[in-house]
């Protein structure tokens, strides 16, 4: 039950890149006469940005719901559409999914770290609505939770209601531009470099096999799927986002011999690293994933800001970066009309089994904490932990 986790996509992108922030490598390092040719937005990209608030605000756009609708006012457009980074990224880049996507909930991405920025009138309100943080606010020191997983014992001992437990949190590589900004030699390089960390693992519990994509073999493609471990080629989110270039070069997955420990190489993050397995153990679960990043980290550097956290493409995803989740069946309390609203309460996000934008399956939803950004790694898994163990609480008082 715990691979069934691995189906959901879980579908945004990573977004930030060092050297946009103004500490990158020199191989991102341009002339004057350069950046003075990249900061002049065409014409036609200027009328996209115009025909895309259009469409938001006309009939096409009229059941759209998305934060990008709701933030991308005239007065924004007017302030951003003559704007681009150091990487060329424009604010159409930053909205063309969401616009293509009307059902999308949030519906931008960053393209670069540098977007954030450039960007903030639009991506500040939308960051500050779906997290509660605002401008003037920082994100905690990292805090993973070391030392301190013992906190978590299983929240649901019996296995009456939870069937399995995540964790996963989102890395991208410092010096590196995002999904979008990147060339071939990017992803063949990331990959290189990941690909080394994995084989350093030493503790037994992590150690495993990488598979690339690119030239895989029928039979490891027919045991991954089955694992329900290989990712597919972006969703519509993600494509209309511009995020799947070269596919499937410098692409592939990497999990552990037990297959409790898996991380996925530039699918939608540079990194997104995933501890899961059956039962409630979030402790256990937890503990892996600490230490599976605190491997990779000592090898291969990750992108970080002072303000933002883990830099990441999708800005719900900043922050700490984790998501720490639950698949489990409240058949009571799932029955109720304020059902979803009982979980917003308790800062709770709720989506099917398959993950983002799929429907509960045999009564099994999966349920998360909601905020990343402005708590730290390990207040991201207790916010989730002491919500799931308050439903379960309320459950057993349904009648």
């Amino acid at each position: 039950m715990a691979s069934q986790f691995l189906r959901s996509t879980n579908s945004r992108y990573v977004a930030g890149v060092l050297a946009a922030l103004g500490a990158g490598s020199a191989l991102y390092t341009l002339t004057p006469q350069q950046i003075q040719a990249k900061s002049e937005v065409d014409a036609a990209t200027i009328k996209k940005i115009e025909e895309a608030y259009a469409k938001l605000n006309g009939p096409e756009g009229a059941k759209c719901k998305s934060l990008l609708k709701k933030h991308l006012t005239k007065d924004v457009v007017d302030k951003l559409k003559t704007k681009k980074t150091k990487l060329g990224a424009t604010l159409y880049d930053c909205i063309r999914s969401g616009v293509y996507n009307l059902d999308a909930g949030v519906g931008v991405y960053a393209p670069d770290a540098e977007a954030y920025t450039l960007f903030a009138p639009l991506f500040d309100k939308i960051i500050e609505e779906y997290h509660g943080f605002t401008p003037k606010q920082k994100q905690p020191p990292v805090d993973l939770g070391e030392g301190k997983t013992k906190e978590f014992p299983p929240l649901d001992p019996k296995g009456k209601y939870i069937k399995s437990t995540r964790i996963r949190c989102g890395r991208s590589l410092k010096g590196y531009p995002f999904n979008p900004c990147l060339t071939q030699d990017n992803y063949l390089e990331m990959e290189g470099k990941v690909k080394k960390a994995f084989s350093e693992y030493s503790d037994k519990e992590l150690k495993g096999k990488y598979y690339p994509l690119d030239g895989m073999s029928k039979d490891t493609q027919k045991q991954l799927i089955a694992d329900h471990f290989l990712f597919k080629e972006g969703d519509r989110h993600l494509q209309y986002a511009n995020a799947c270039n070269f596919w499937p070069k410098g692409r592939g997955i990497f999990h552990n011999n037990d297959k409790t420990f898996l991380i996925w190489v530039n699918e939608e993050d540079h990194m997104r690293i995933i501890s899961m397995q059956e039962g409630s153990d979030v402790g256990k679960v937890l503990d892996r994933l600490i230490k599976g990043v605190r491997g990779i980290e000592k090898q291969v550097p990750f992108s970080r800001d002072d303000r933002l956290g883990w830099l990441t493409f999708c800005p719900t995803n900043l922050g700490s970066t984790v998501r720490a989740s639950v698949h489990i069946a409240l058949p009571k309390l799932a029955a109720r009309k304020d059902f979803i609203e009982i979980c917003e309460k308790l800062n709770l996000q709720v989506r099917g089994i398959h993950g983002e934008h799929s429907e509960s399956v045999g009564g099994v939803y999966d349920i998360s904490n909601k905020a990343r950004l402005g708590l730290s790694e390990y207040q991201a898994v207790k916010q989730m932990y002491d919500g799931v163990k308050k439903l379960i609480e309320m459950e057993e008082k349904e009648k």
